[in-house]
């Protein structure tokens, strides 16, 4: 059986968790990672060298580093859904992957670090209201890539969509100002009708 190290409110092994469950897949999850220890340990250690989560063994292969995890999954399980035989959409989700590391993530990291991890007498709120403003940017990108489709590849989900979409729960659960976005509102009402969206990731921010 697919082992899955992580704890579930990690947006990392979210991603994981969630392209699971899109997939039917049987996996065990064992917890991980801030309080709950373990990646420090030198059987962890020998497993990720990096000591952070996730980390997959399916089946004696082992694996770490999220995108590389759904990557694989994917294409194992859920080749021609949500890892595309089309070669241009392919490339779009893996796109939006990427995209969602080098952007959104940066972008709004310090507004999620600083309202949920951090007590409000230590907050910067120039930081973070800085953060807001900049992830209010980066996300009118990805609204005018969902204005002529339902999902960031297309009419279907696919990868693309699980980085993004666990981040756009952040985003979502959030106690701030939003800008009005009615492209990736749409998109993440989409999601929220998903089951498995519900129970991998719309969790309470921690």
């Amino acid at each position: 059986m697919l082992v899955i190290w992580g704890r579930n409110n990690s947006i990392n092994v979210q991603k994981v968790l969630w392209c699971c469950e899109e997939m039917a897949v049987g996996y065990k999850r064992i917890d991980a990672g801030a309080a709950f220890g373990v990646v420090n340990t030198p059987e962890y250690r020998n497993l990720n060298p990096n000591g952070l989560v996730p980390t997959i063994d399916d089946d004696g292969f082992v694996l770490w580093e999220s995108n590389a995890i759904i990557r694989y999954l994917a294409a194992k399980h859920a080749a021609a859904s949500l890892w595309p035989d089309d070669l241009w959409i392919r490339a779009s989700a893996d796109q939006w992957m990427d995209w969602q590391q080098t952007m959104f993530w940066p972008a709004i990291r310090p507004l999620f670090m600083g309202l949920i991890r951090t007590a409000p007498d230590k907050r910067d709120a120039r930081a973070i209201e800085e953060s807001r403003l900049k992830t209010a940017e980066v996300l009118r990108i990805l609204d005018s890539q969902l204005k002529s489709r339902g999902y960031v590849a297309g009419d279907a989900l696919t990868l693309g969509d699980i980085p993004l979409g666990c981040a756009i729960w952040r985003w979502m659960a959030l106690p701030i100002d939003r800008p009005e976005l009615p492209n990736v509102q749409r998109w993440f009402d989409s999601l929220a009708r998903r089951p498995a969206y519900k129970t991998s990731v719309m969790l309470p921010l921690s």
